[in-house]
């Protein structure tokens, strides 16, 4: 009997397990319309379900990897890749050296947002924590910045 449940208990999980797989793999039908809309050709994204519920698209264009950002519904969040410090406009890199000059940079996107327009998310490294600061392209910062663990 014990085998039995046993059995029951692995055939149900590796079910659950390939249901999630699937889900990971495919959006909804309304994501994948949008998508395609905003990215034309690009007919094989690697799509994610996010901790918040969302729809991530893995991409690649003209060589560079994508990351956009869907809601359930199809409406279009945001759309980012890491870039190198180097291909930030001159006035964000002028402020940072400035204003952030005695912090490590960990990580740097370009962001495309719903909301928001263009910006650059320059991560720093703080005494163990992580500081995001949102930066347009004349320099301006558009979020407080917020330190967080990760």
């Amino acid at each position: 009997m014990k085998n039995r449940n046993f059995t029951f208990f692995l055939a149900t999980c590796a079910l659950a397990l390939q249901t999630q797989c699937q889900e990971d793999k495919m959006a909804p039908k309304a994501v994948q319309e949008t998508f395609t809309q905003m990215y034309p050709g690009e007919n094989d994204p690697d799509w994610h379900l996010d901790a918040n519920g969302n729809y991530e698209a893995n991409f690649k264009q003209k060589g560079l990897k994508y990351r956009a950002d869907y809601l359930p519904d199809g409406s279009w969040i945001e759309t980012e890749r890491s870039i190198e410090k180097k291909e930030l406009p001159k006035i964000v890199r002028d402020r940072i050296e400035k204003e952030y000059d005695d912090e490590k940079i960990t990580e740097i996107e370009e962001v495309r947002h719903a909301t928001k327009g263009l910006f650059y998310d320059v991560e720093f490294k703080r005494k163990g924590k992580n500081k995001d600061v949102e930066f347009t392209a004349d320099g301006r910062i558009i979020n407080e910045p917020v330190d967080s663990q990760k």
